[in-house]
């Protein structure tokens, strides 16, 4: 390792932990949704490795998404369907992570309870694509509305 790179702390799952010197704050875990898709610990070590300020610039987008997700209280299965307003916003969340990686989405309808969606850019023909789908966008969607069955790629 270059002796001139700054080293990092262990930001543990998610950047669990991590203190806000600028707010003098610290984030309580038990309060936070842990289950968002986000870069591991590993991925990001691993990143830090070849682009160290690439590495601290995702940690630190996934830091606030997971602050803006806490934020958010989830509604109840029984609840109404959300606005298309309101899903767009979600799928905002999962697009901003989408886009690392040169992927994108699209809102297609609402059908019932089914979500369609379109992946676009890289995630188009990607054979990561349905693992993205299921793991990032409907992970985020479910999260913040359990009254959506299920979101499917629209070609």
């Amino acid at each position: 390792m270059d002796a001139n790179v700054p080293q990092r702390a262990p930001l543990g799952r998610l950047g669990a932990g991590l203190r806000i010197e600028d707010r003098g704050s610290r984030i309580k875990e038990s309060a936070l949704k842990l289950d968002a898709p986000f870069y591991t610990e590993e991925e990001l070590d691993a990143l830090y490795e070849q682009d160290p300020v690439r590495a601290l610039r995702i940690s630190r987008e996934q830091h606030q998404l997971k602050e803006r997700l806490a934020a958010h209280r989830p509604m109840g299965a029984d609840e109404p369907l959300p606005t298309e307003r309101e899903i767009i916003t979600v799928l905002d969340e999962a697009r901003s992570i989408l886009l690392r990686d040169g992927g994108d989405l699209e809102f297609v309808g609402l059908e019932g309870n089914v979500l369609r969606v379109r992946l676009k850019g890289n995630c188009a023909g990607c054979p990561r694509s349905a693992l993205d789908l299921k793991h990032v966008v409907e992970k985020l969607v479910r999260n913040r509305f359990p009254q959506i069955a299920a979101v499917q790629n629209t070609f």
